[in-house]
């Protein structure tokens, strides 16, 4: 009786786990990864290159003459450099952080507008002796232009204004400004 009780509950153990698998590979179909590259300019002679995660969960709503919003999800990793840094002239920046967006909802080109907000961490919030963003725990926020294009959407290129500062946790916080430009390939 007991070995008939466990074998019955193996076989249950066994079909969840295999419904859970589908489900999970059937809504990752439905999903869309991306890497995205920058390149960065900012006050103080900083320069950055910058690694993005992008996830689409191709979430999309309120549809207004052929437009609509959508949500996307950014893990960034990046690196600074200046010229200017007598104290550190390379700094690394680890991130993450929503995008809501305005896209066109056909076409072969997809003009968009978007806006974000994340959190960032620095390896050394010092720039130089003169310039310091006090914390090494930033916030992110930026808006952008850009379109996706491509006959399945998998080419992808903006500009975008980004602010980071620490949003006065600690003083001074001048906080950093960013014109960037990026690239994204879309699997």
């Amino acid at each position: 009786m007991i070995r008939e009780n466990w074998a019955w509950r193996s076989r249950v153990v066994k079909v969840v786990l295999a419904a859970a698998l589908a489900g999970l590979s059937a809504s990752a179909a439905a999903d869309q990864f991306g890497i995205q590259v920058t390149g960065a300019v900012a006050d103080h002679h900083v320069r950055k290159l910058d690694l993005g995660f992008v996830w689409d969960p191709n979430i999309t709503w309120w549809e207004i003459g052929g437009w609509h919003f959508t949500v996307l999800g950014e893990a960034h990793a990046a690196w600074w450099h200046t010229d200017e840094g007598n104290v550190h002239n390379n700094i690394g920046e680890f991130g993450v952080g929503p995008v809501l967006r305005f896209v066109k909802s056909s076409g072969w080109v997809r003009p968009f507008v978007e806006a974000g907000v994340g959190v960032r961490l620095l390896t050394s919030p010092t720039i130089s002796t003169s310039y310091t963003l006090s914390t090494a725990f930033q916030f992110a926020d930026m808006v952008g232009v850009g379109a996706q294009f491509g006959s399945h959407q998998q080419y992808q290129a903006g500009y975008r204004f980004q602010h980071v500062s620490n949003a006065g946790i600690k003083e001074p916080n001048p906080g950093i400004n960013f014109s960037q430009l990026y690239l994204q390939y879309n699997f």
